[in-house]
């Protein structure tokens, strides 16, 4: 891909986000699955290091196999920046020299295809509300907004929760349980016209929370605001621009919104060293904006419960509210279980919203507040400017930063040391312990593996959409009581403060498959036509075990299937993986029982998991989809031919058999996705990691 410039005079680096968000679109909708990205062009150099970076580390969002940028000065530079030697600097720039790796913007070089990014078109944006390749135009985002909200909100014009005046005032929808107040978000964010819509559905709740802040939240209100992810904060660019901004916040007068929950959580402590020598800490953290800690946060669904008053008013009154980060991902159920709309933003443009608190604004038309005169206080009256962020860099930032920041950084603090660490060559398994549990992975396994067999009378798990992610089947961020990794932790002696979250439990295999499947976001088409269940989102299924197929937890019938000694089979449509919450998104569907995945496309990373765990990804005919099939997923299915396997050859299609409930069959030639003879010897093996210990233990 090709990063160009327009003609003289250049104009000033487009902002970092933007710039990443813009290549998440293009390149996801060009169609990158399975192929290596190189940037090049005479835009690269205007591309700092940790922008490329970020860049890279999106490749799972757009989908490519690898993300690349090439060496050159720039590189070098960041090399010395972050403490390298120069014997060390002057080794990379020989090697790439010498190999041919050195960029070189006039040389063109030959790639099967061609895309172009003028980087002077970009502009600010955000992305979301469920992906990140889903880019708004900041401009565009109210307007975008209002349309996106009639996807999560139910309308009924008749009882007035179409808000579509700017001064009319609707009655509020309150709970009893909520005290009236006194700040209304009407108030602070005009419900304007949009191009795209007339008005918006709103449902007003006020809300008193323990420590007597009162407000009314409505759809679209910012209940989340994170400056977050180890790579966009890692970007002392958008970072110093974020902390210019709340300075000339608080010296307007303006105060974060009370409903926002705030934080920052850098990759690095050497941004708490650059925000503490140029001063601008206080400035962030009258907003709100504290250091909550360093690596994964609120991007990984680690923010933290709301305030208990405010997930209340937002679960009793069904709000879509919203959370805003700076993170890569925003995928469905990922950020919050409280939020449905996520969006990804630039550092600046976080500490803005938080300002705002609703997605329902224009920042060109609605003031964020007034100053201490009285006049409105608009966004460009205090955005940075881009000068003052250089001369704040420079003066805040140097080397010896970065090698202090990492000098013992595999130490630990005296925490860590005083652990008490086991001796010995194997692990002690605690029979007790909620966290970590022996892997049932080599339970009965032998020597030589067993041939692989066809699969008959297979019943369908979940049958899905398009664009289900790997956050939408591996288990992140929290849970409750009520579902089954809560009450197993009950059962266990766990008290309901001390769950922690899926990614805390990830050893213990028992938590992360009764949460496989189980995001709060996804939708089982199953369910879509049965019990009234058009609006069932969650963890749930139907039981085919019992009579008439009654709704249950995905864990509950997958534990019951496997009692029948019954496979399971997935069925879903395009896109089918996509994200980067890699290894349980295949553990935990190989452990459910599911023996094949059958989808229309998939993404590279999540297909190649599930043969490594022993999981066949079979994909439609060409222009085939389980629709254009009249598959429902009441159907019983076969696939013959995977016995091929066993003669140490690869069929290209495998027969898929669907038998109805009346006896009635419907049969396709589904296309085998194992692609590599080493993906197909993972397969004979059981999975990777069966494969990997026979090669040890025949050395």
């Amino acid at each position: 891909m090709s990063a160009s410039s327009s003609p003289a005079p250049s104009p000033p680096a487009p902002p970092p986000t933007d710039v990443v968000l813009t290549i998440t679109e293009q390149l996801r909708n060009h169609g990158v699955v399975g192929k290596f990205v190189e940037f090049y062009g005479e835009g690269v150099a205007a591309v700092p290091l940790a922008n490329r970076a970020t860049i890279g580390n999106m490749s799972p969002e757009f989908g490519s196999t690898a993300a690349m940028f090439p060496i050159d000065d720039v590189t070098l530079e960041y090399l010395r920046l972050t403490g390298r030697s120069e014997q060390n600097v002057a080794l990379v720039e020989a090697y790439a020299k010498e190999q041919g790796l050195w960029h070189d913007p006039s040389h063109e070089i030959k790639f099967s295809e061609y895309l172009e990014l003028d980087l002077s078109t970009v502009v600010p944006s955000i992305s979301g509300p469920k992906r990140p390749q889903d880019r708004i135009i900041l401009t565009e985002s109210k307007a975008q907004f209002r349309e996106d909200l009639r996807n999560y909100v139910k309308e009924d014009l008749a009882d007035g929760s179409l808000d579509e005046a700017i001064d009319e005032s609707f009655p509020a929808s309150d709970s009893p349980s909520f005290t009236a107040t006194a700040t209304h978000l009407s108030d602070v964010a005009p419900h304007g016209h949009g191009p795209k819509s007339n008005g918006r559905p709103s449902n007003k709740v006020s809300v008193t929370t323990a420590d007597g802040r009162e407000f009314e939240l409505d759809h679209g209100a910012v209940s989340i605001a994170s400056i977050t992810s180890c790579t966009n904060t890692s970007n002392p660019s958008v970072m110093l621009a974020a902390a210019l901004l709340a300075r000339n916040a608080v010296d307007k007068g303006l105060t974060s919104k009370p409903w926002v929950k705030t934080s920052v959580a850098p990759g690095s402590k050497v941004v708490t060293d650059y925000y503490e020598k140029s001063g601008l800490t206080p400035y962030l953290e009258k907003l709100g904006f504290y250091i909550v800690g360093y690596g994964c946060a609120t991007c990984i669904g680690n923010s933290g419960p709301l305030d208990a008053e405010i997930s209340e008013a937002i679960q009793a009154n069904d709000l879509s509210v919203s959370a805003v980060l700076s993170g890569n991902r925003n995928f469905e159920g990922r950020i919050n279980p409280d939020v449905k709309m996520n969006y990804l933003a630039s550092p600046p443009l976080v500490i803005a919203y938080a300002l705002a608190g609703t997605m329902d604004f224009d920042f060109d038309a609605d003031p964020l507040g007034q100053d201490q005169d009285g006049n409105d206080v608009f966004l460009k009256d205090i955005w940075p400017n881009p000068v003052e962020v250089q001369k704040v860099i420079d003066s805040s930032i140097d080397k010896e930063m970065f090698a202090r920041g990492y000098e013992g950084v595999f130490d630990g603090d005296d925490r860590w040391k005083a652990l008490d660490t086991p001796a010995g060559d194997t692990f002690a398994w605690d029979a007790k312990s909620t966290y970590v549990r022996k892997p049932p992975y080599f339970e009965g396994m032998k020597a030589q593996p067993e041939p692989v067999t066809d699969i008959a009378g297979a019943r369908v798990l979940l049958k899905l959409g398009d664009s289900v992610t790997t956050d939408h089947i591996s288990p992140a961020g929290s849970f409750k009581s009520d579902t089954p990794a809560g009450q197993y932790l009950l059962a266990n002696g766990v008290e309901r403060k001390d769950f922690n979250s899926y990614g805390s439990r990830r050893g213990n295999h028992e938590v992360m498959i009764r949460g496989t499947f189980a995001n709060i976001r996804i939708k089982n088409q199953l369910l879509a036509d049965f019990n009234d269940g058009a609006g069932v989102e969650g963890g749930f299924t139907r039981d085919f075990t019992q009579a008439d197929g009654p709704q249950a937890y995905v864990y509950d019938a997958a534990q019951n299937y496997q009692a029948a000694g019954t496979p399971l089979v997935v069925l879903a449509g395009k896109e089918y993986g996509s994200g980067s919450s890699r290894d349980w998104a295949a553990k935990g569907t190989a452990l459910l029982g599911v023996k094949a995945v059958i989808a229309e496309s998939y993404e590279r990373i999540h297909r190649s998991n599930l043969i490594g765990m022993g999981v066949l990804p079979l994909q439609y005919p060409a222009g085939e989809s389980a629709a254009s099939l009249g598959l429902v997923g009441t159907e019983t299915f076969s696939v013959e031919g995977v016995t091929e396997l066993n003669n140490g050859t690869t069929p290209r299609t495998l027969k898929v058999t669907a038998t109805a409930e009346d006896g009635s069959t419907k049969s396709f030639d589904a296309v085998l996705r194992i692609d590599t003879p080493g993906e197909a010897d993972y397969y004979r093996n059981g999975g990777i990691l069966q494969y990997v210990l026979r090669q040890i233990s025949a050395h």
